[in-house]
């Protein structure tokens, strides 16, 4: 086996569902890289801190090893893993970027029920007073013991929704029906599935159910609705495919959809008491500015930020990435003039792909035209995350602790410290040495001086 072979097939192990394979790949990666026998990519000033691991779901099958590997590889500056539900990938990660050198984050994305803005569409389609909502800079996969049922209960919340819309779908997908435990639940490491795994489940199932593509064809074309001579068209672009499928099958509209109540999610507080509790930060999820909700964004941002928000996610390659000239011309607008107000805010930003769906990219294209106004308020907001997160891991003096709060009541020049502090503590575990060496006990001028 060639040395090519032989790194491919460590990276292949980096996506298995086996935590003590991965740990044992990535550490033979990290050696080989060590001793220059894996060829790395120059280290660019990009960032990606938003990428879904296949503890929720990843379009292209990524760990969060395998997550931590890829910025290695590819020599990105920063790198943030967030996952719907869940924490179970939070110490794998870090750990991982420890190891590589990597500066890393870690988050969480749910739906939230907002009823003040109830009549409002915000940044779920469809669906007023529904908003996508997460925490960043998390430290650790186990929660303190006062935030461990709201973690249960998105869990629980989750496959609840997700065994209704099955059962509806069953329905409508005669002959081919899925077993929860057997074809869902099977395509993850932990149990937590979301609609993007019952899609994946339901195109393998339609394959062993009608193993003749015309047949298969005929099949997809009676349950999407479609004309069979566009079913091949469709097929042949799988990232459509499934997005159609999805659309069809379980967003609104679709016969696996129900309409969610005050009841179907946690409420803002509730999901901030477990975001504080575990020493993160409460981050708003803007989509691009076109929602009758996120149009009110001011009122918003008001309500947000006294509910406890310190920071704002943008996906920013859907809102600029975009064939009609003037659809971009208006989502490039509403991007510069939302992170102008994050500015003017003191919400430093969580930006990244997503990477949860076939087709998103690695990382954004930061030297992108667009993007060029606001690249540094990315690369700021990247830095300033990191720099809460090793400080919280290595010391306990994040952002929302006793230390940050006293040594720096005014949440702008709390902002700058961890940007500054991001930016000048090394990744690896050679800043997390820098750091236990300045001790707890310094003055924030003095760390950085130190630093």
């Amino acid at each position: 086996m060639t040395l090519t072979q032989g790194t491919e097939s460590l990276e292949a192990q980096l996506k298995g569902f086996d935590p003590s394979v991965r740990q044992k790949a990535l550490r033979e990666l990290a050696q080989l890289a060590g001793t220059g026998a894996v060829q790395l990519a120059r280290p660019s000033e990009v960032a990606n801190m938003h990428c879904h691991t296949f503890f929720s779901f990843n379009a292209y099958g990524h760990s969060p090893s395998s997550s931590a590997w890829l910025a290695k590889r590819r020599g990105y500056a920063l790198m943030g893993i967030v996952d719907f539900d869940v924490l179970d990938g939070v110490d794998e990660f870090l750990d991982a970027c420890e190891l590589l050198g990597v500066r890393g984050s870690a988050g969480m994305e749910t739906r939230v029920y907002v009823p003040e803005f109830a009549d409002r569409e915000i940044n779920s389609p469809g669906e007023p007073g529904v908003m996508y909502h997460m925490g960043v800079g998390f430290t650790s996969s186990l929660v303190p013991s006062r935030a461990a049922d709201i973690l249960a209960g998105l869990r629980q919340r989750a496959e609840r929704r997700n065994r209704d819309v099955l059962r509806r779908v069953n329905g409508h997908m005669d002959p081919v029906a899925l077993d929860y435990e057997r074809d869902v639940l099977s395509l993850t490491p932990k149990g937590n599935a979301t609609e993007r795994h019952m899609v994946t489940a339901y195109l393998r199932m339609a394959e062993v159910r009608f193993p003749d593509p015309l047949e298969r064809a005929r099949f997809w074309a009676e349950k999407l609705d479609v004309e069979p001579r566009q079913i091949e068209a469709l097929v042949d672009d799988a990232p459509s495919f499934k997005t159609r499928v999805r659309a069809k099958l379980m967003k609104r509209g679709g016969v696996g959809y129900v309409r969610p109540t005050a009841e179907s999610f946690p409420t803002v507080e509730e999901f901030h008491d477990l975001i504080v509790a575990c020493g993160a930060l409460p981050c708003f999820a803007w989509l691009d500015g076109t929602s009758e909700g996120e149009q009110a964004i001011d009122d918003l941002l008001d309500l947000l930020i006294r509910k406890g928000v310190a920071t704002m996610n943008i996906v920013p390659d859907r809102n600029w990435n975009i064939a009609d000239p003037q659809i971009r011309s208006l989502k490039v607008r509403n991007l510069h003039s939302v992170v102008d107000l994050a500015r003017d805010l003191a919400l430093p930003l969580n930006v990244g792909t997503e990477m949860n769906s076939y087709g998103q990219k690695m990382v954004d294209e930061f030297d992108a035209p667009e993007l060029a106004p606001v690249r540094q308020a990315f690369l700021d907001g990247a830095y300033f995350v990191y720099g809460h997160t090793v400080a919280q891991r290595a010391l306990g003096m994040g952002y929302q602790s006793d230390w940050a709060q006293s040594s720096l009541p005014e949440r702008r020049a709390r902002n700058d410290f961890y940007t500054e502090l991001g930016k000048h503590v090394p990744p690896g575990s050679g800043g997390v040495r820098k750091l236990h060496q300045l001790g707890s006990r310094r003055d924030p001028a003095d760390i950085l001086a130190a630093l």
